[in-house]
């Protein structure tokens, strides 16, 4: 449960339902981040604009490795396990994506996606910790300059993302208890997983429940 109220989805109204609407059409349910916004969605609308803005420009294996990296350094359960569920599907077994969770350095990722994520880690936790020498690194590992501006647009947007969901206490969705242990464990060093139904904007011939006098 959020640490803030947020609009229930069955009296969600205007432009909150519309935002419920658009994000179970994407995922399935309304997840717990898109509750949060039910403050502002516009701030939702901006994000995923943005967020698209960045994607659009990278290799999509390439976006989910550095966004694993970043929440991994913020030890957001969230994003952990919603970005480590979009690489279990797509990319990796869960022995293979349990060992690049663990450690990047030591796994069987190329010698430039290892350099990438340490990279992340590293920006992530501190970035005025990075030396001209780091993004040095990278472009001896084969990326340009628009590429390394591209990692390092795509883990700072998800330090914002992760520290607005853990911040206001959101738990990720209990959609991800599919992956296997020990990835799922590995996945959620920080909050736990909720374990609520996941919900759905009602039809919208049906009511909306009396609201108590």
């Amino acid at each position: 449960m959020a640490f803030v109220h947020t609009v229930p989805v069955d009296r969600a109204s205007g432009d909150v339902h519309a935002m419920y609407s658009r994000i179970e059409a994407a995922v399935g349910y309304v997840p717990n981040y898109a509750k949060l916004f039910s403050h502002r969605p516009q701030v939702m609308a901006t994000w995923s604009a943005f967020l698209a803005s960045i994607r659009g420009n990278m290799d999509p294996r390439r976006y989910e490795l550095v966004t694993l990296a970043a929440a991994r350094a913020l030890q957001c359960s969230y994003c952990l396990l919603a970005h480590g569920a979009v690489l279990r599907r797509d990319f990796y077994s869960a022995e293979e994506l349990t060992e690049i969770t663990r450690d990047p350095a030591t796994s069987d990722l190329s010698p430039a996606e290892a350099a990438m994520m340490v990279f992340v880690d590293k920006l992530t936790r501190d970035a005025t910790a990075i030396t001209p020498g780091d993004v040095q690194g990278l472009r001896d590992r084969g990326f340009s300059d628009a590429e390394i501006f591209d990692i390092v647009a795509a883990a700072g947007a998800r330090c914002f993302f992760s520290k607005l969901l853990d911040a206001l206490g959101a738990e990720a969705d209990g959609a991800y208890d599919f992956l296997e242990d020990p990835l799922k464990e590995i996945l959620t060093p920080g909050r736990p997983m909720s374990h609520g139904p996941l919900e759905r904007v009602p039809d919208a011939g049906s009511a909306p429940p009396p609201r108590p006098s």
